[in-house]
């Protein structure tokens, strides 16, 4: 630690890793002190020079002697300060949470300051006149969410009570708060100067907004890179406000993390990565997948840079999603137990389509087939942002015909290949925390069996089952899972079914010729049903009409599967 002085104020300024590499500055909000972000240093020193300091009036540095000397203008004056001192005429690359980030913004669009900065990442706080733009042009409902959630700032703006308050009931208060976010207190954070730190630094509030109010002056361009990380269940901020820059801010890469307020201690490798990758990418590294897909402001195409893995993408509905998802931007990894098959759809995606694809031989049904292809196409490509669980057999015939054989292959493919890609590809999902999608395909037989069908209505309804309880598992980590259940589709299913008892092969062949529903149609119902976050999406009119019925009258549709 060493002390650099700012007017009457002695700032404690703290530094990790090698001061050749370039510099991270990273700035604590309230109440906190620069300990909030001690494994994200940790993490980040290898390759940065990390510096942090505590906030005038917080930690371990002095306040000043005038409680209202807590205005942006000081703060900004401590900020000049601290790069004089660490520095050395380099850019620094800022990295602010909540009103660290307030500052962030300040300083990103301040002449003299934003000369100095190389890039800037927010965290859980807009800046002060994207807040104040946002109060008097924001939409109505938006504007009522965020006030709120911001109600606390009125009662921080009250003299006395807020300083009784944190004597008594706030601490713990806000210990139960980081607990439920997965961030429990630990040995640092809070600080044990937190009554202190959060009495002082009520004049953060006091000196600021009331001045806010009366400054009319829009907010400034900010010609920065500029990162903007987006936490998902935030108590404190919307999406609306935090988004509210971009129309300032030309070069912005947003980025969503599943987590609460104090997201560097929920997720510390999420958003130290993140920050990494950012801070690469200014300094001249080539952009990861993720950080393209962030950069808004760009004319783009519905998917791209998101990384699909479609399993059974070698015929029929798979195929056909592929190339859907390839010709609005995505990067497809086509997988099919026919190997193939899957090198034929990857090679046209790129010849015909201009797309990027690769191809993967996989049987869904082999758990250790499916556990070395999840760990490959995480380690070579990353954790994939969409996921289609295709592969699927039919056996059709009476049930007492099913042998256990039949019984056995098709619950191990149509519903034992689906659990795997989505336990596999959804806790990776999960661990990322940046959200994602699973869209499992049923059939219409998951709410409409039949007895022509048995084993594979069975199978179609569990997976139907297995995607309503992980939707409603996955919600609270920003993963939509769709499951999508067609009618008859003119696909080559009815070519590749194994059928017992009577041969019914070409009936069903020339019957699905008939229907002309191309599979097209499916995957343009798979594209929608993840951009819209569907849960459950029949195709077709018979489905729609069977999906209906199964919810007005279970009684009618077991009379109609007798029929066959």
């Amino acid at each position: 630690m060493r002390w650099v002085e700012s007017g009457d104020v002695r700032l404690a300024v703290y530094t990790d890793g090698d001061p050749a590499d370039p510099v991270v500055l990273l700035l604590h909000g309230y109440p906190d002190t620069h300990r909030v972000w001690d494994e994200v240093a940790a993490r980040l020193s290898g390759r940065f020079h990390v510096v942090r300091y505590d906030v005038r009036g917080a930690g371990a540095s002095t306040g000043p002697r005038d409680r209202r000397d807590y205005g942006l203008d000081r703060l900004m004056d401590d900020l000049r300060a601290v790069l004089d001192a660490v520095a050395g005429g380099r850019k620094v690359h800022l990295v602010g949470h909540d009103w660290g980030s307030v500052q962030g913004w300040e300083a990103a669009g301040q002449a003299g300051l934003r000369e100095r900065l190389a890039s800037f990442t927010s965290l859980g706080g807009p800046g002060g006149r994207h807040m104040a733009d946002f109060a008097r042009h924001g939409g109505r409902r938006d504007r009522l969410t965020q006030l709120a959630r911001s109600a606390y700032i009125g009662f921080f703006l009250t003299p006395v009570v807020p300083e009784l308050a944190w004597r008594s009931l706030v601490p713990q208060m806000l210990a139960r708060r980081l607990r439920r976010e997965g961030a429990p207190p630990r040995d640092g954070h809070p600080a044990p100067t937190l009554v202190r730190d959060a009495r002082n630094g009520l004049w953060l509030y006091r000196a600021n907004l009331l001045r806010r109010r009366r400054d009319r002056a829009g907010p400034p361009v900010i010609d920065l890179p500029v990162q903007l990380l987006d936490a998902a269940h935030d108590p404190f901020l919307t999406s609306a406000l935090a988004g509210w820059c971009e129309r300032w801010t030309p070069r912005l890469w947003r980025r969503g993390i599943d987590a609460g307020h104090w997201a560097q201690r929920a997720r510390p490798d999420t958003v130290a990565s993140m920050i990494a990758e950012f801070v690469a990418h200014v300094e001249g590294a080539s952009p990861s997948r993720e950080l393209r897909r962030a950069r808004a402001g760009a004319a783009r195409r519905a998917f791209t840079d998101r990384l699909v893995v479609v399993t059974g993408a070698g015929s029929g509905i798979g195929l056909a999603s592929a190339r859907a998802f390839a010709a609005h931007g995505g990067e497809v990894v086509c997988a099919d137990v026919d190997g193939a098959a899957a090198a034929r759809v990857a090679e046209g995606i790129r010849k015909e389509l201009g797309g990027t694809a690769w191809a993967v031989q996989v049987d869904v049904a082999n758990v250790d087939q499916m556990v070395d292809f999840s760990r490959n196409i995480i380690a070579e490509y990353g954790v994939p942002d969409i996921v289609l669980n295709n592969a699927g057999i039919t056996v059709a015939g009476p049930i007492l015909d099913h042998t256990v054989e039949h019984w056995r292959r098709m619950i191990d493919v149509n519903l034992w290949g689906v659990v795997h890609g989505c336990r596999l590809f959804g806790a990776a999902m999960v661990a990322r925390g940046q959200g994602g999608h699973l869209v499992n395909v049923a059939s219409l037989a998951a709410f409409a069996p039949t007895r022509l069908l048995p084993a594979y209505s069975v199978s179609k309804a569990a997976v139907k089952a297995l995607s309503d309880v992980l939707r409603a598992e996955l919600a609270g980590h920003g993963i939509g899972v769709s499951v999508v259940c067609p009618g008859f589709v003119s696909t080559p299913m009815a070519g590749h079914t194994t059928y017992v008892g009577a041969d019914r092969k070409d009936l069903a062949v020339r019957r699905l010729a008939r229907r002309r529903c191309p599979a097209e149609r499916v995957a343009a119902h798979i594209l929608r049903a993840v951009d819209r976050n569907q849960a459950v999406v029949p195709v077709n009119l018979e489905a729609e009409i069977g999906y209906a019925l199964s919810r007005i009258s279970p009684r009618l549709m077991r009379g109609l599967s007798r029929l066959g």
